[in-house]
């Protein structure tokens, strides 16, 4: 039986190391945190649980490709999950005008609410949706079909900014904003982000979009469940502080408790930049290096997480976008005192036996790292008083923002708290506090383009740096981490022949 030793016990590492015990492989799994699971953590405040990151979901539905996963790996029935509501999935709000689009899930059901808010762009509101399809067929491993090789030829529309790509579509400048609404779900910069992203994340959650019930952390834990019952292990609390390279090859990694563990195959599933510093001098070209060390993050974002008095605020079953004004969608990231946040997205994720009232909240406001960049060197708890004074303006700014929308909402909160880049940086390990690994750029999409593979040879990547990140493409990464050690199309076969659709 060979071994394998993955750094970072988070979604990408769980998840790897689920399919490859699976698949016969004696898997040890290495987290620096005392609690596994990455974005899947959660936390416990007066009862109330909160996810840290995954808030929604995709792939779930009959014959998704997570779902299939999640089967094959033995766990679909245990994953405890809520469909949004049919006829609104989502709900975005532009407070300037008033406006509020209400989004149903299903392709027909998405595009005939568009016609009905836009009927003028009817013809162009289906050719776009097609146009989102055929970017979808092009990725075989979206929908788990096999490939004929790792190098995927595309059309000239894939890498084309999605900005741009929605443009040629539609014409009214209100329409093309609210097609973009999903942009914090994948870190769109415009002119920039291929369409490609946008279309992949786009016809996830068209087709059927769901919350956790009760906490994320199940997931994860789930995930470490299938690793040990085939014989492996999940080790929480140990840091990576050396990964050993000699000839091309890893000879083991060590913690910083002085634990050296040895394996057939090493495999990284923690932000590349904060692996680039593990290895040993020399065991990656200085080309490779350098060009991932300055490619660019993504941006971050800070989090509300609000409870409430029981049997003040309503359950809401969908997720909600509210928008200062048209127009400024793909800027949401940039931080001005006098107008953030510009935008935020809401959710009253769903509990157990969850009835008419919302016990819970979470808010999620995309901020770059600069705002943060003065406490860099502090830790979570020791930031001080500014640090905290901070905080709170931006959690008020937040509850001022939301009450335009839900002018009773004060009344409802008992308590708060909050996370900042900084929070994400330390719990996650993500440079800058990243939300989704590198920024994919369509007119250089070789900058930030990482193969699972690398040219040490028992060492390969998972996690969503590479490929896309979040519920779906991390898994859908796994297996092409898995099938580097198996042969392509070993894992993608294994599954549609026990799942077929």
């Amino acid at each position: 039986m060979e071994n394998v030793i993955i750094i970072g016990g988070g979604f990408g590492g769980l998840t790897t190391g689920a399919l490859l015990a699976r698949e016969g492989m004696r898997v040890t799994v290495i987290e620096q945190n005392r609690t596994i699971g990455g974005g899947l953590q959660s936390f416990t405040r007066q009862g109330v649980a909160f996810e840290t990151g995954m808030h929604i979901l995709g792939g779930l539905g009959e014959g998704g490709s997570v779902r299939r996963i999640f089967q094959y790996l033995g766990i679909m029935d245990k994953v405890r999950i809520q469909r949004c509501d049919m006829d609104c999935m989502d709900e975005v709000t532009y407070l300037a005008t008033g406006d509020v689009y209400r989004l149903p899930q299903g392709r027909e059901a998405f595009a005939g609410a568009l016609c009905r808010y836009f009927p003028a762009e009817s013809d162009g509101i289906h050719r776009y949706l097609q146009a989102c399809y055929d970017l979808s067929e092009e990725v075989d491993t979206f929908y788990l079909r096999p490939t004929p090789s790792v190098f995927a030829m595309h059309s000239k529309r894939f890498l084309q900014p999605a900005d741009e790509f929605i443009a040629d579509f539609v014409g009214d400048p209100r329409l093309r904003d609210l097609l973009a609404y999903m942009n914090p779900m994948y870190g769109g910069v415009p002119g920039h982000t291929p369409a490609y992203v946008h279309a992949l994340i786009n016809v996830l959650y068209i087709s059927g979009q769901y919350h956790f019930v009760g906490r994320s952390q199940h997931l994860a834990e789930l995930l470490a469940e299938v690793i040990r019952q085939h014989g492996g292990e999940v080790v929480t609390g140990q840091r990576v502080i050396s990964v050993r390279v000699a000839d091309r090859l890893v000879d083991y990694v060590e913690t910083a408790d002085g634990t050296r563990y040895r394996g057939d195959y090493y495999i990284s599933s923690i932000h590349t930049k904060t692996l680039l510093p593990l290895l040993s001098e020399g065991a990656l070209s200085k080309a490779y290096v350098n060009r991932l060390a300055n490619a660019p993050v993504n941006y971050s974002a800070f989090i509300l997480y609000l409870v409430f008095k029981p049997g003040t605020f309503p359950y809401i079953n969908h997720t909600g976008y509210i928008q200062d004004d048209y127009g400024q969608i793909w800027n949401h990231a940039t931080y001005d005192a006098a107008t953030w946040p510009r935008g935020l997205m809401y959710l009253t994720p769903p509990t157990e036996n969850q009835g008419k009232w919302a016990a819970r909240m979470t808010v999620n406001c995309l901020m770059n790292w600069s705002e943060v960049e003065r406490w860099e060197q502090t830790r979570v708890g020791n930031r001080g008083a500014d640090y905290e004074a901070w905080k709170r303006e931006q959690a008020e700014r937040i509850i001022d923002k939301l009450e335009r929308r839900f002018p009773y909402i004060r009344e409802c909160i008992t308590t708060f708290y909050t996370a900042s880049p900084l929070t994400i940086r330390d719990y996650y390990g993500s440079p800058e506090g990243s939300l989704y690994g590198y920024s994919k750029d369509g007119l250089d999409p070789a900058r930030t383009l990482i193969a699972p593979a690398t040219k040490v040879r028992n060492l390969l990547l998972s996690g969503q740096c590479v490929n896309l990140h979040g519920i779906c493409g991390v898994p859908l990464t796994a297996i092409n981490t898995a099938e580097c050690i198996f042969g392509l199309n070993t894992i993608i076969n294994k599954i549609n022949a026990a799942v077929p659709t």
